[in-house]
């Protein structure tokens, strides 16, 4: 098998080759790294930027996988010796994390994130940190301090974002799986665009330990992967509570169903998004009832206030969580010539204008004379959307729309912040509302990849894997 075969392998599949001996972690990690220099000879940046640092250790990581084979032969952990790429903003000890900002450009973790903690219990081999938008808060990756990735399927368009590096990575066959991280849709946007399946899991399900924070109650750190089936796999091995993340729940204990009826909203989903997009999505619905699955209508009223109550609750988590980067305690600290030119240099240059914006947002919607006016209305407007999804899910088992909209836009398209914030429509409900959701593939607008999402209600991410396997199947 040649190399770039091996860099097409799902994890599944590369797993079962090396329990067979048939090939070598080395091997396979090397596919990987070849993907990444292609085109790319003085191997700094990858042809798409999905990458900010490619690891230099990544084949001693290899080496050690297969002595490690070689010891526990058939009690080896199917990711044992596997390739994945990491989002910029989870911990790995003794590797940059930079959350793909100037304010963090240089930090250096001195310990592991609790989900890297178990991979590397497992086994896999990290080969790289992948590009994001600037502290995990937009849906494009275009405002990275480092640059944009771009999509695999089409150089000229966005890879999707926060985890785009991610979602790009694997696309490209330059790693097998990914981790990413979702406030927002953060790993299903990017899956969506890329072709690929985005797995968000319940909130708390997977420790938050170690990941940079953005928006704490929505955060949640999921795979990016080729199959359904590799997510299953790598959210398996970093689900469960952590003693170190006091969000955090035990996933054994979960109340599981079938995947069997599929709520549907009446209507069109789309609104003003793309009409083929909205073509593809009740083509997959009508297969997807042709196979036996049952598709119910329902209605959650609160949905239409969701975006509203999502981004004033991002802003106001935002303005908090990156107080602590003001150029004393933490971050990128630049001499001005008093301490309010210290704040202003360091804040000014260390942050991107989406950073400094949401900053801004948010300490205006915590004010005295706000708060009640926006960010107590924006929670009031969460619970009542969590309840009316819990009443949902007394009917179904699932819940089904598009990922997005829209294919992946133009890079620098979306010159109005506004414009893709409303992008943003389907993803946002499950992280305001801690559902689990998936986005797996369904088929291609103008020769771009577009995404289907379902949502399950909390725990049961067994629905969401029974579903997507299905719809996954039927593209194949």
């Amino acid at each position: 098998m040649s190399d770039t075969n091996l860099a097409q392998l799902t994890i599944v599949e590369a797993s079962k080759k090396l329990q067979a001996g048939e090939i070598t972690s080395l091997e396979l990690t090397r596919a990987c790294l070849a993907e990444i220099k292609k085109d790319k000879p003085d191997g700094k940046e990858d042809r798409f930027n999905a990458f900010l640092e490619v690891f230099d250790d990544a084949e001693e990581q290899a080496k050690a996988a297969d002595a490690l084979r070689q010891a526990q032969g058939k009690l080896a952990h199917p990711l044992l010796g596997i390739p994945l790429a990491i989002k910029d903003n989870i911990l790995i000890e003794g590797k940059k994390a930079s959350a793909a900002s100037k304010m963090l450009e240089n930090y250096v973790a001195t310990y592991d994130a609790t989900a890297i903690a178990k991979l590397k219990q497992a086994g896999a081999v990290f080969i790289g940190r992948t590009n994001m938008y600037e502290f995990a808060m937009g849906g494009s990756t275009e405002n990275s301090a480092f640059g944009p990735t771009k999509n695999p399927h089409d150089t000229t368009r966005v890879s999707g974002g926060t985890s785009g590096g991610s979602a790009a990575a694997v696309a490209a066959g330059m790693a097998l799986g990914a981790l990413g991280s979702d406030t927002g849709g953060s790993v299903r946007n990017p899956a969506s665009f890329c072709g690929v399946v985005g797995f968000k899991p319940t909130y708390g399900a997977v420790s938050r330990f170690g990941l940079i924070a953005a928006v704490s109650s929505f955060d949640q750190i999921g795979p990016l992967t080729k199959t359904v089936e590799d997510a299953e796999l790598i959210f398996d091995c970093i689900r469960g509570k952590d003693i170190l993340d006091s969000t955090s729940i035990d996933t054994d204990s979960q109340t599981k169903t079938s995947g069997k009826r599929i709520g549907v909203f009446a209507g069109s989903v789309t609104g003003g998004g793309s009409p083929d997009v909205e073509k593809v999505f009740r083509d997959s619905l009508e297969n997807l009832k042709n196979r036996g699955y049952e598709l119910v209508d329902i209605s959650i009223p609160s949905i239409k206030s969701a975006l509203a109550a999502y981004y004033i609750t991002n802003f106001a988590e935002v303005s908090s969580n990156l107080s602590r980067f003001d150029g004393v305690r933490y971050g990128l600290s630049l001499k001005g010539d008093s301490l309010l030119n210290d704040y202003s240099k360091s804040r000014g240059e260390g942050f991107g204008a989406e950073s400094r914006r949401r900053i801004m947002l948010g300490a205006y919607v915590l004010s005295a004379g706000y708060y009640d006016a926006y960010y107590g209305k924006a929670t009031l407007a969460r619970e009542q959307l969590r309840h009316e999804f819990e009443k949902a899910f007394e009917s179904v088992d699932v819940i089904a729309t598009p990922t997005m909209p829209t294919p992946a836009w133009k890079i620098g398209e979306k010159h109005s912040p506004l414009d893709s914030y409303l992008a943003d429509i389907f993803t946002v409900t499950a992280n305001l509302t801690g559902n689990p959701a998936i986005s797996v593939p369904m088929g291609t607008v103008d020769t771009l990849p577009v995404g289907i999402q379902f949502t399950a209600a909390h725990g049961n991410e067994a629905a969401l894997f029974e579903v997507g396997k299905t719809v996954v199947s039927k593209e194949k």
